[in-house]
């Protein structure tokens, strides 16, 4: 599926979300993650996932690290679920993605440790973006299963969707 076509199949949601009688569950804000918008970007990344061979779970939280929604492909890693909602956690409480925690983390670095605290509930390794709204940060996007690198592409990924989708609200 290439750009145009998850253009098309986000305007066509959002069209369908529009034309429904209106209740809480079924807008699309941009001031806060709701339950739809977290499954048409969990549905985005799985879509890319499968695409590129990684058997994907991926997790969204809203603007607390509070899990929203988490869907696991068929055949993903068990720990991978724990490690998704972390990456969630991790890119909402701290307001970066987990890629650049990931240096920021390295021996002789500011934040060299940070892994350790927090219940140790901070990843820091690729596959976590904060999801923003005009700067402000209104949940956050997990990815775990494939390697942190593939982790970390399809993490931007679906943080580009998002920002793609608000553009269309």
């Amino acid at each position: 599926m290439n750009e145009q076509d998850i253009m098309k199949a986000v305007t066509t949601v959002l069209g369908q979300m529009k034309g429904t009688v209106p209740s809480e569950n079924k807008k699309c804000c941009k001031d806060h993650m709701t339950l739809d918008l977290a499954n048409l970007l969990i549905d985005k990344v799985k879509e890319e996932a499968a695409r590129m061979g990684v058997k994907a779970v991926v997790a969204v939280s809203d603007q607390s690290g509070r899990p929203v929604s988490v869907q696991c492909m068929d055949d993903a890693f068990i720990a991978s679920y724990d490690i998704a909602l972390k990456k969630t956690f991790t890119s909402a409480s701290l307001k970066m993605s987990t890629e650049q925690l990931s240096h920021l983390s390295q021996p002789g670095q500011s934040l060299y440790g940070i892994q350790f605290t927090n219940d140790c509930n901070i990843v820091i390794f690729g596959g976590g973006e904060p999801l923003k709204v005009d700067g402000k940060i209104v949940g956050a996007l997990g990815v775990s299963g494939g390697t942190a690198e593939e982790d970390t592409a399809l993490a931007a990924y679906g943080r580009k969707v998002f920002e793609e989708v608000l553009t269309c609200l």
